[in-house]
């Protein structure tokens, strides 16, 4: 099973993704039940909020980068990145818009895709030993997960730009410095905070729930849907560019990547 739903009192629910669907979220075998669970936990009116966690050294570890280098070689890349960016869009769109609020309960890595996952949470609260990585200038890809909209949102532009330009990877203080999370507690304290912070988001009326979360989302001039369209349109042009396929295979053979000069 890719994931476990555990209830708690003040109609919260833990889901805690496998140390499998932690290390390779995206896999299509992994992420799918996730995401109907997910939706389940939304669509049920008893669940006010979700805290979402992974197991082991990884919150969620982004994209699988050994299916990445199969669909290049025989032709289907740019329809199986345009698969999964529709699939984790269309669920961070539905976090957004939810009434159910979102704790991002971050107990290790955070990467790709699974660090736009965990900034689309209403409020992050990191382990010491977490870490947040974009990941994507060292495959040569475009970002995707919303993390060119979210990110600035929370830590401003130039440190965004810088954060993405230099492939930096943040430790869990850096993170909260940045305002990329709200919170960092020790490993041992990590749930019993989420649980805490659920439940004091989660008690007042879903209608102050959803129109809060769905009021402060378009304040801003750029639709995060409009936004999340364009990430992954270019994300799948540049799933199918030869850098890209450098940058997988660069990934795989632990090397540093040798992409074109033109």
């Amino acid at each position: 099973m890719s994931s476990t739903v555990e209830r708690q009192d003040g109609g919260v629910a833990i889901l805690t993704m496998s140390l499998e669907a932690s290390r390779n979220t995206f896999n299509p075998e992994n992420f799918q039940p996730l995401v109907r669970q997910i939706e389940s936990l939304m669509e049920d009116p008893s669940c006010r909020a979700v805290i979402l966690t992974g197991s082991g050294r990884f919150f969620s570890a982004g994209g699988p980068i050994d299916e990445f280098a199969e669909a290049i070689d025989d032709g289907t890349i740019g329809k199986m990145v345009s698969e999964m960016t529709n699939s984790l869009h269309s669920l961070i769109l539905k976090i957004r818009a939810s009434e159910t609020v979102f704790i991002a309960a971050i107990n290790g890595a955070a990467a790709g895709g699974g660090l736009g996952l965990a900034l689309s949470a209403d409020y992050r609260i990191c382990s010491e030993q977490a870490k947040i990585a974009a990941a994507f200038f060292g495959l040569g890809a475009s970002p995707d997960g919303g993390t060119t909209w979210l990110l600035p949102r929370l830590v401003g532009s130039q440190i965004s730009k810088k954060f993405f330009f230099n492939n930096e990877v943040w430790t869990a203080k850096e993170a909260l410095e940045f305002g990329a999370v709200d919170e960092v507690t020790s490993s041992e304290g990590l749930l019993e905070c989420s649980i805490k912070t659920a439940k004091d988001w989660g008690k007042w009326s879903k209608n102050s729930r959803r129109s809060t979360k769905q009021l402060l989302d378009a304040s801003t001039s750029t639709f995060f849907e409009t936004q999340l369209e364009f990430e992954r349109a270019l994300m799948v042009s540049s799933s199918q560019s030869p850098d890209f396929a450098e940058g997988v295979s660069a990934f795989i053979e632990k090397r540093d990547p040798k992409f074109s000069e033109e």
